[in-house]
């Protein structure tokens, strides 16, 4: 195939890629932006396919019917509840590829000395030591999330040093392969102590950043791929693993903030990693709290004119999602605005609210970001919290010494009156109270998400409230 179309081809591949990007940065857009992203990845591959005979397209379509088969599998076998540890895997795999991509062009370049180049060794030692990490930290992100392990930070004395050391060590094998490039066990060294690496850096931290660090390996994955682009000098690959990687620092960023967390404090300090004097639950609660039924919650949601609700992982792990939007339905039918208050790191992943809504068919013009709701708090009757904990705890506004203290969180203590469905007093990742429950104008509905939702849903229809 003439060069010239290989180039026009990756051009037009990566435009849909920039395309597809834009195009998820909003809920309405997500999914042209996905497919135009699928479109633009079929082209790269299908001309990579004719362009270079790396292996026969027997082999190549054995690997696609293998890897589709697995991909149908996992998609219909997973809850949307797990997406946040597919993701992870899908991270991890993506590592993988690259490490193993880069460590077989190395064995095959022995038997032409003249491709070992500089650059072709230092992006083969970049690939391996990145794809390594990117693995293995997503196999114990993933862990983390399906419980396999502890969610908790998992910290020893002396972790900075030895990490340090291992980073070193990883670093000097890569500065032995470029030197004596024909080494190749070498190579295999870089990647078992980035392996090794990986998991140093992953397991120190705790439940609450999971979000952000999902976003982080995401970004590595892309620059794997990117390097892994230099060593077969594919500028598709170069092109698509930097948007990747560009993309995943963005939205890491986006997440610090969301969550008022440095990165560096992420990656080495471990949420909750060092015990936090907090005030008990008892004391923060006893005597406090107002439990109410599904009847008096329907009662005041008969007479309100605004009704925000707050989603969180609670409604995932119920699948509410469904039931919220009929009981949104009901409220509209009599004329009370029905708005949602996502904020940007309620559930596990960047987006999980998003995309649990969109699955039941929520109007995206009905979602709200958190500096969009948080002024019509005030001027809301009802704010209905679904399994969501510290993204509303107000001890992030009032105590500075709180393990959230500084993180933006959606206000709906300012509603009028405030309705936290959960099913125990149980406190979010930070591990700590949150006052909100005990509050004046709080009530508390103990109950599965999904249940609750259909019992105030049965109490407004008894009462005469129909769509």
């Amino acid at each position: 195939m003439p060069q010239t179309i290989v180039n026009l081809a990756y051009l037009l591949a990566s435009a849909l890629f920039i395309l597809g990007l834009k195009g998820l940065s909003h809920p309405r857009t997500a999914v042209r932006g996905n497919l135009l992203g699928a479109v633009g990845m079929l082209i790269a591959v299908l001309v990579t396919a004719l362009d270079r005979r790396i292996v026969s397209y027997e082999m190549i379509l054995l690997g696609l019917v293998v890897g589709s088969a697995a991909g149908a599998l996992l998609a219909l076998k997973i809850h949307m509840t797990a997406m946040p540890q597919m993701v992870a895997l899908l991270n991890g795999f993506g590592g993988a590829a690259s490490a193993l991509v880069a460590g077989a062009a190395l064995h095959e370049a022995q038997g032409a000395p003249a491709a070992l180049t500089g650059q072709f060794t230092v992006a083969t030692v970049a690939s391996g030591l990145i794809g390594a990490v990117t693995f293995w930290g997503s196999l114990v992100a993933f862990a983390k999330l399906q419980a396999l392990i502890t969610e908790n930070a998992v910290v020893f004395r002396g972790r900075h040093l030895v990490s340090g050391l291992v980073l070193a060590a990883a670093l000097g094998f890569g500065v032995r392969l470029v030197l004596a490039p024909d080494q190749t066990a070498t190579y295999w060294i870089v990647v078992a102590a980035g392996s090794v690496l990986g998991v140093l850096l992953t397991i120190p931290i705790g439940g609450a950043d999971m979000p952000v660090v999902i976003s982080l390996l995401n970004s590595y994955s892309g620059l794997a791929a990117a390097a892994t682009g230099f060593v077969l000098d594919n500028n598709m690959l170069i092109i698509a693993g930097s948007l990747v990687g560009a993309s995943g620092i963005i939205l890491t960023r986006i997440m610090c903030v969301a969550m008022n967390r440095s990165l560096t404090n992420v990656l080495f300090g471990g949420f909750g990693a060092q015990p936090v004097a907090a005030a008990s639950a008892d004391s923060v609660y006893a005597g406090k709290v107002k439990a109410a039924s599904a009847e008096e919650v329907a009662m005041l949601l008969e007479t309100a004119r605004r009704v925000v609700i707050v989603p969180g992982y609670g409604m995932a792990v119920s699948q509410a999602q469904h039931a919220v939007q009929s009981l949104a339905n009901l409220l509209k039918s009599r004329g009370t605005e029905v708005l949602y208050g996502i904020h940007p790191v309620a559930g596990r992943m960047p987006g999980h609210m998003n995309v649990l809504l969109a699955e039941a068919d929520v109007p995206y013009e009905d979602l709200k970001e958190m500096d969009e709701i948080n002024p019509l708090l005030k001027q809301t009757d009802v704010a209905i919290v679904i399994g969501a904990n510290d993204v509303v705890n107000p001890l992030a506004r009032t105590d500075p010494n709180s393990p959230i203290a500084g993180m933006p969180i959606i206000d709906v203590d300012q509603a009028r009156t405030v309705v936290v469905i959960k099913r125990s007093l149980s406190p979010g990742f930070a591990g700590i109270p949150n006052p909100l429950f005990a509050a004046p104008n709080t009530l508390m509905l103990f109950a599965d998400g999904k249940k609750a939702i259909n019992e105030i849903i049965r109490s407004l229809q008894e009462a005469g409230v129909t769509a």
